[in-house]
């Protein structure tokens, strides 16, 4: 699929990965929805992107929002995005166990119902809309990129209920892709690593130089654009379907 002729909208798309995704595919030709909650400064991202972009204000977890959204990107460019980057989650860090007692449920719940209902609220709706739409020459009528973590793998001490989650979404992967290949749809899923998105760059810069030292190579934390290069790759590349690519320099997460 060629860049140019995508309409995308990028969830999450306000800040980190997505801002730099959203921005990356804008500034190759693509017309980008960023979709983010009301609250977020995505309007804000979208003016500077430029004329390319405009912002859907949605809850990735209501089915409203992400209907209403849809609709947004169908009246402003006369059809559904054809890509779709799924970059809204949240993280917590607890401990299955503490001296204060177990694990928070709720906290547990929330993680799950945000990081994994929320992703596939936004490709079951996504991708109804996409199976509408006429083919191209290779019969191909959309791509949905999902990001996962490398917790999914490598889940740290307090991690649980995060890394549940995205191994939930790499678990999802393989058999959407299978569900959806009659209907010309492909679906990938990234794991990164570590990367200096706002999370981290909030961190004392001693935090940050140790964290990097973790990664082998290249040994610094990754750029978000760098994960935008990567959707852009996926949705290039017509036989990258059904598979998790982990964006991480070579690194495996220590316990802690």
């Amino acid at each position: 699929m060629k860049i140019s002729n995508v309409i995308a909208m990028v969830t999450g798309g306000a800040s980190g990965l997505g801002r730099a995704t959203a921005q990356r595919l804008a500034r190759e030709g693509a017309r980008v929805a960023v979709c983010d909650l009301p609250a977020s400064p995505g309007a804000t991202t979208a003016a500077e992107i430029g004329d390319a972009a405009i912002f859907v204000p949605a809850d990735v977890t209501s089915e409203h929002d992400m209907r209403a959204a849809l609709d947004a990107v169908a009246a402003k460019w006369g059809q559904a995005p054809n890509v779709v980057v799924n970059c809204a989650g949240i993280a917590i860090a607890q401990r299955t166990l503490t001296k204060r007692g177990p694990h928070d449920l709720e906290s547990f719940a929330r993680i799950v119902q945000v990081n994994v209902v929320g992703t596939f609220n936004v490709i079951r709706l996504s991708a109804a809309r996409m199976a509408e739409l006429e083919p191209n020459e290779h019969g191909e009528r959309g791509v949905i990129v999902n990001t996962a973590s490398v917790a999914a793998y490598d889940g740290q001490i307090g991690q649980a209920a995060y890394a549940a989650s995205k191994g939930a979404v790499v678990g999802m992967t393989l058999p959407i892709a299978r569900d959806l290949s009659g209907n010309g749809i492909r679906i990938c899923t990234i794991a990164p690593g570590l990367f200096k998105t706002p999370m981290l760059a909030g961190l004392p810069e001693a935090v940050q130089t140790q964290l990097a030292s973790q990664v082998p190579f290249p040994n610094r934390l990754g750029d978000p654009d760098e994960y935008g290069q990567l959707v852009q790759a996926i949705v290039t590349n017509p036989m990258l379907n059904g598979e998790t690519i982990r964006l991480d320099g070579a690194l495996r997460m220590p316990p802690k």
